[in-house]
């Protein structure tokens, strides 16, 4: 059945089965903050744990980290966040509202059909191009603008009794820095050689002025990054390889081929640490018929950032190649993913619409089992059979997520767990009393088959594995 993907639906059913909540609800909420649900905890962590698994568990260049979000103030003097990392701002003085001119600018092309990228524009070359094409306020409609200033992104804050220049400090604005300021720590704690890489998942902030398409863009957020170390010469080499590898991983979770692509930076548009980058963009639902929105993005930083905190700290970040007996500074590429526009790209990819008799839709969930946030059900017939069946929920709590539903038909309670993504209901009947078995439904097929409850553990073993 042919069906609209839509934002709305998907953002209503996130909210109304316990994925995501807005922020502050009973006080009218913040505007762009969202609270993830009981479910929504579960698929976020989950695909993190799936991210982690191949990144660093299985990995045999990779480790971990989780460094502090307060730093040094002089770690983001050192990377260039203090003086170049903004956004360009433009007013409308009819309706006194503000926009991100870059933003709006791709908005106009967007809507018509102008395949023209503004990344790296300098403020007159925007101001110039508003002009000269009439772009509008999406707001008011008028064409009455400021000129465009810069707008510094990092949260700021004090820390210690007294506010002054001395006590200036930044909610980080992402995880890579606390990564390159370690980078000698985790190399000679963990007696790593070059190549090998630092991972990271934790929260970054920074004070977008346009966020928006729910959890997509936000104010504050969680990245999954790592920073690979190589030998110069190399690092293009490394570039292929984690592109591909980020892409892969997508595909065995689930999403489709022909909701990605890869994108390539042009050479006007990279940052300025940047020697190549390409952004994996996913197909999302946020317009008619769709929109691509960046999803991944694998960048070759070269050895700028450690020779930055080299310069600024006055400490040796260099390596010694045992094998070359080189010193140098190593090269970077950093595959940076966004945990919670993962969670939505996942969502959206999973939602599906079934028409399983004439005039009867079900809406499913079609997650891979590994990130589904619930398991498994379990679904007594009858309430009767309540003791019985609870001792079956418990003994698979020891192992997975599981939730235990006696209210309402079997079919209700089969829907509920599609539209939460549940792979497998069990249905524990009056039958199970006397040959010690239960029923097992698949979510997607609809299948069901027969399976002794001594058997279930042997049943589920390999059933989420990834």
């Amino acid at each position: 059945m042919g069906f609209e993907k839509t934002m709305d639906k998907i953002v209503a059913l996130a909210k109304n089965r316990g994925f995501v909540y807005p922020g502050s609800d009973i006080y009218g909420g913040l505007a762009n903050a969202w609270d993830y649900g009981p479910l929504g905890v579960e698929l976020k962590n989950n695909i993190k744990k799936a991210w982690w698994k191949k990144f660093v568990q299985e990995s045999p260049y990779n480790v971990g980290v989780d460094c502090a979000i307060l730093m040094n103030p002089k770690v983001w003097v050192a990377s260039g966040h203090v003086g170049g990392f903004s956004d360009p701002l433009i007013d409308c003085k009819d309706c006194k509202t503000r926009h991100r001119a870059d933003n709006m600018i791709e908005d106009w092309n967007t809507e018509n059909q102008v395949d023209v990228k503004v990344d790296g524009w300098t403020n007159e070359q925007l101001v110039e191009y508003i002009k000269e094409k009439g772009v509008k306020c999406p707001n008011c409609g008028s064409s009455n603008f400021t000129d465009v200033r810069k707008f510094n992104l990092m949260f700021k804050t004090f820390q210690g009794v007294t506010e002054d220049s001395k006590t200036e400090i930044y909610l980080r604005p992402e995880t890579a820095q606390g990564i390159f300021v370690n980078f000698k720590n985790v190399q000679r704690s963990m007696r790593k050689k070059i190549p090998f890489g630092i991972a990271q998942i934790g929260k970054s902030f920074r004070n977008e002025i346009t966020p928006g398409n729910f959890i997509f863009r936000t104010r504050e957020f969680e990245q999954m990054e790592l920073e690979f170390f190589c030998e110069p010469g190399t690092n293009m080499k490394w570039f292929e390889y984690w592109k591909d590898f980020c892409y892969n991983w997508l595909l065995s979770l689930g999403i489709k081929a022909d909701n990605l692509k890869m994108r390539d930076h042009e050479k006007e548009e990279l940052s300025h640490y940047s020697n190549a980058t390409t952004d994996i963009e996913y197909k999302f639902p946020f317009k008619t018929p769709f929109e691509w929105g960046e999803l991944w993005g694998i960048a070759d930083r070269t050895d700028y950032d450690l020779k930055q905190h080299m310069e600024h700290s006055r400490d040796d970040l260099s390596y010694f190649d045992p094998v070359t007996n080189e010193k140098y500074v190593p090269y970077c590429v950093e595959p940076s993913l966004g945990a919670d526009r993962v969670t939505l790209a996942f969502l959206c990819e999973a939602y599906d619409e079934e028409e399983v008799a004439e005039g009867d839709v079900r809406v499913v969930i079609h997650f891979h089992p590994a990130i589904a946030p619930v398991k498994i059900a379990v679904l007594p017939l009858s309430k009767k059979l309540g003791e019985d069946a609870f001792k079956v929920y418990e003994a698979l709590t020891k192992k997975y997520v599981c939730e235990y539903d006696e209210t309402g038909s079997i079919g209700k309670r089969y829907r509920r767990q599609d539209e939460i993504g549940t792979p497998y209901c069990i249905t524990f009947d009056f039958d199970s009393l006397e040959d010690k078995s239960v029923t097992i439904r698949d979510r997607d097929s609809m299948q069901q088959v027969r399976v002794k409850i001594e058997e279930l553990d042997k049943y589920f073993e390999d059933k989420f594995d990834f």
